[in-house]
């Protein structure tokens, strides 16, 4: 199916962050809203920045460079960034507009890539970010020289860097379920973009150190969970971090659980589990070897709640193991700690941690009752050491039981409480971090 709307919104990440930002920048509220005079502006802005950028000085202060940077390493080969560009600025500024100018009346036409309006232009590699060139026929359509690509999408593919979260070397794009949170997500990033293009990245170090775009991120998902509350709160989305270089192009998605913004919701309408929430952001600052912060914590503890499609992110559960392992933390502090644990595993993972009520018991009754203060420290230190290891925590509950059962304490645990938690797999690895959040919030002792 063709479109004859002059700027699509598709499900392309790149397209559409790009289509999001054309659409902010002109001060319209749906992309296709944005008329023939809107997108000459958008040009005209892009233009404009492009051959700042394409003639900037490198030793003359971060503006016009620093943005010509970021539109190297999303557009390495293209007019404006080609090593050999020339200093004209008057020529360069004829070659940027030229990539938007309008499709001919005459000639081929192709379905655009994007959104399958027909075009006659097509571009390749250098002007579409990981994209491949022209010459690699195996995977540009048949007979087409390059990427079809119609006029609203290459406005908006050169719009992209305004809408996504840029730094010197990637750009790192939004999508998700819920619109409004795209938009605001992007309706940011044109803001800082716009501070980089202006007075460079130093512009933004006056602020301190960033949150990020994981935090960025997290703050749309905790707005989608409160205006969707009465409807479930639920929404999935990425984070699509990029760069397009010329030898090695990398691309890296994260992404969240539709239930995220509900767990999210929950956690900000809840004093203990803000207080939680606040304890594990300021545990994961990071310092220099001066004292000086380099990772803001808001934006280590937003990156917990995406998960890497590689599988190489860390787990917030394994966060808040951790966090509940320090003797920094009042009992209060780690009661909380355990019962944010508790609520991400219920909403997030679909983990009840009732049902890890028996094995909990058992083990806070062994770490707690009998035996002077120092004894009591050790074995918890010891099942903490033990508890994402399956056969070191078989070891532990073993010794638990029969300690118990010497005692005379009831054992109300059966093998059926105990078998899910020695697995394996994923799901049994969460298991036992939130068996150690339920034995932190046991009544006992």
């Amino acid at each position: 199916m063709t479109t004859t709307t002059v700027l699509s919104l598709t499900h392309h990440p790149l397209q559409r962050a790009g289509a999001w930002a054309v659409t902010h920048i002109a001060g319209r509220f749906r992309p296709e809203e944005v008329s023939g005079d809107d997108l000459e502006l958008v040009v005209g802005l892009i233009v404009r920045d492009a051959t700042r950028a394409a003639v900037a000085p490198k030793d003359d202060g971060p503006a016009g460079y620093d943005w010509w940077k970021v539109l190297f390493a999303l557009f390495p080969n293209s007019k404006p960034t080609h090593a050999k560009r020339g200093r004209d600025q008057e020529v360069i500024r004829s070659k940027v507009a030229a990539l938007f100018a309008p499709d001919g009346v005459t000639g081929r036409s192709w379905p655009c890539t994007f959104c399958a309006q027909m075009t006659g232009t097509a571009w390749g590699k250098s002007n579409l970010p990981l994209f491949d060139t022209s010459k690699a026929l195996n995977n540009v359509p048949p007979g087409v020289p390059g990427w079809p690509i119609c006029r609203g999408c290459r406005v908006a593919i050169w719009t992209l860097p305004y809408g996504a979260w840029v730094t010197a070397g990637s750009a790192t794009v939004f999508t998700c379920e819920d619109e409004a949170a795209e938009r605001r997500f992007v309706e940011h990033s044109v803001a800082r973009s716009r501070r980089i293009v202006d007075g460079g990245f130093e512009a933004l170090a006056a602020d301190g150190v960033e949150d990020g775009p994981f935090a960025l991120a997290l703050q749309q998902l905790r707005d989608v969970g409160g205006r969707q509350h009465a409807a479930g709160g639920l929404a999935s989305s990425t984070l699509w971090r990029f760069k397009n270089d010329n030898e090695e192009p990398w691309l890296r998605a994260s992404f969240t659980r539709r239930a995220v913004p509900r767990f999210l919701a929950l956690v900000q309408g809840n004093a203990p589990l803000r207080e939680a929430w606040a304890l594990l952001e300021e545990a994961l600052v990071q310092r220099d070897r001066r004292g000086r912060v380099v990772a803001s914590g808001a934006g280590e503890a937003a990156r917990l709640v995406f998960e890497a499609e590689d599988g190489t992110s860390r787990s917030l559960l394994w966060a808040l193991h951790e966090l509940r392992g320090s003797e920094r933390l009042t009992s209060a502090q780690r009661h909380n700690i355990a019962r944010l644990a508790g609520e991400y595993g219920r909403h997030v993972l679909g983990i009840d941690d009732g049902n890890l009520a028996p094995a909990a018991e058992v083990l806070a009754t062994w770490i707690w009752r009998g035996g002077p203060e120092g004894q009591r420290q050790q074995r918890r230190a010891e099942y903490l050491e033990a508890a994402p290891n399956p056969y070191k925590l078989g070891l532990v509950m073993m010794r638990a039981n029969s300690r118990l059962f010497l005692a005379g304490l009831p054992v109300r645990a059966t093998v059926e409480d105990w078998r899910p938690l020695l697995q394996s797999d994923a799901r049994a690895w969460a298991r036992r971090l939130l068996l150690g959040a339920a034995v932190d919030r046991q009544p006992v002792g």
